[in-house]
């Protein structure tokens, strides 16, 4: 099915050789093109046999001239027909036969689901009696009518899956599962349905014993940018049947969610199609009639008390009781709008962590630095004021504390960097959606590791320059109340670096 723009181009590069042909060829009478135009059906839509959000599911759960059955889930802008777990079955059937013989549906549908192949798959019925529950994508065998099967999982082995493939039957027949139907098939295509960026689009059409069936592969938001898939001929199905869709799962799993279903009556040029009004008798007129000005009353009931209890409102544009109502309304959101904020809240906060633990770091950097060069000031002055006792305080000591406290920095350093990568990765991952949740988690694995090494380093440091029984103290000075030794302070260190790994390990 070629696109408009790739139509127009061609039917200007025709238009030569077809004023070639017409000149050739004697003109089309007024009656012929009359008769081309009017072949067109009547096309009627039936609300008793459609559904579509919003606002699809009533107070008791239930869809208006629709049942559910199995694990079908109806919500107020679809219905989930099975959701992502094994062996599971849902469908949903209108409550009452047709009462046209010619129709077509519209379909809008998601298939999703994790894995690169999904399973089983989903089938849009036309039967002559309810299919509630059984083995063939979640309906009954042995059905007397057609069934349009959108099937996920490759039994046979043949490599033709996701495929779209069309089975009649006249009620004797069981399903060739096995084959996936390929030797009960009146036509097929294949097309590959799952985890579209935009719904599935179907559109199935029987009319004068033909069934044609359409397909939108999700690419495009373009509601009518259809392709052709499959068409049987001298197809005979009940004059009246039900309407159902169904879905199962098996050892793979996959989310079946049905946006809409959009019923139409076609109806031949040369007939009549019936008024709504002859369909509906006298007595249930009168009674519609009643409840809507029942309505009507309420409503002006409501109108006023509104008007009394919020007088300062009344005259001014875009205050009236609808658009509160309207307002009332966007406090609610869909099933994905929820998911996605979730996402991103949780990606914030894990944000904000990841910012308190760099500061965090920053500052244990900076004391680390500064009991560096306390250090180093304390040995200076003692060495410039006790040159008798120069001794006493070995250089190899002193490069030792040096080199002790260098490497503690060149630790915190390579945890600050891994902190600011992870960082980097986070801030992308908000961007990148869900995608980026299991890089975040490694991140996180790389500090738990580096803060473990810290640990060990400082632990062996502290072992290593553990001073023996041999040495002399340090000596006590009169200006210095006390004076800080190299064991107190690696004690001070590892005693601090432990506080501080319980304390990003509680968080």
């Amino acid at each position: 099915c070629a696109s408009p723009r790739s139509s127009a181009k061609m039917a200007a590069l025709l238009a030569p050789l077809v004023l070639l042909v017409a000149l050739g060829r004697p003109a089309i009478s007024g009656a012929q093109a009359t008769e081309g135009a009017a072949a067109a059906p009547h096309r009627r839509f039936e609300y008793k046999y459609s559904f579509k959000g919003p606002h699809l599911v009533q107070a008791d759960g239930t869809v208006p001239f629709w049942v559910h059955t199995g694990n079908a889930i109806p919500s107020a802008d679809q219905i989930r027909i099975t959701t992502s777990l094994k062996s599971q079955k849902g469908s949903v059937w209108t409550k009452t036969k047709s009462i046209f013989e010619y129709w077509e549906v519209e379909v809008t549908f998601r298939v999703t689901g994790r894995g690169r192949i999904g399973a089983d798959g989903l089938a849009i019925w036309f039967t002559e009696e309810q299919g509630l529950e059984g083995p063939v994508f979640g309906a009954a065998d042995k059905w007397n009518g057609v069934g349009i099967f959108f099937d996920s999982f490759d039994n046979d082995a043949k490599k033709n899956n996701p495929g779209v493939i069309v089975v009649g039957n006249n009620g004797k027949l069981l399903y060739d599962h096995q084959n996936d139907g390929s030797t009960q098939a009146l036509a097929s295509c294949q097309r590959d349905f799952r985890n579209k960026p935009y719904p599935v689009r179907v559109k199935i059409t029987y009319y004068q014993k033909t069934l044609t069936v359409l397909i939108n592969n999700g690419f495009t938001p373009d509601k009518e940018d259809y392709e052709f898939c499959a068409k049987v001929e001298d197809m005979v199905l009940p004059s009246q049947g039900y309407f159902g869709i169904s879905a199962a799962t098996g050892g793979l799993a996959d989310d079946h969610d049905v946006l809409s279903f959009l019923t139409f009556q076609l109806t031949e040029p040369g007939k009549e199609a019936p008024t709504p009004d002859a369909e509906i008798p006298q007595k249930d007129k009168e009674k519609y009639q009643e409840e809507f000005e029942h309505f009507q009353q309420e409503l002006d009931k409501k109108k006023e008390e509104f008007q009394r209890e919020h007088p300062d409102v009344q005259g001014q544009p875009g205050k009236t009781p609808c658009a509160f109502l309207l307002a009332a309304d966007d406090v609610f959101e869909t099933v994905s709008d929820r998911e996605l904020r979730q996402i991103f809240e949780g990606q914030n906060r894990i944000h904000l962590e990841i910012k308190q633990l760099n500061r965090q770091l920053d500052m244990i950097l900076d004391e680390q630095r500064k009991y560096v060069s306390a250090v180093t000031e304390e040995i200076a002055k003692r060495g410039a004021g006790f040159p008798g006792q120069q001794g006493q305080v070995s250089q190899q000591e002193i490069e030792t504390v040096v080199k002790t406290q260098e490497e503690v920095i060149r630790q915190v350093k390579e945890i600050r960097s891994s902190v600011t990568d992870a960082l980097r990765s986070i801030s992308g991952a908000q961007h990148a959606g869900s995608a980026g949740v299991y890089e975040t988690t490694q991140h996180f694995n790389d500090i738990k590791e580096h803060l473990h090494v810290v640990k060990r380093d400082i632990e062996h440091l502290v072992q290593r320059n553990m001073p023996s029984s041999e040495k002399q103290k340090c000596p006590e000075l009169p200006p210095f109340p006390s004076c800080l030794s190299t064991m107190h302070f690696f004690i001070f260190v590892a005693v601090q670096t432990v506080l501080f790994i319980g304390y990003v390990m509680y968080r």
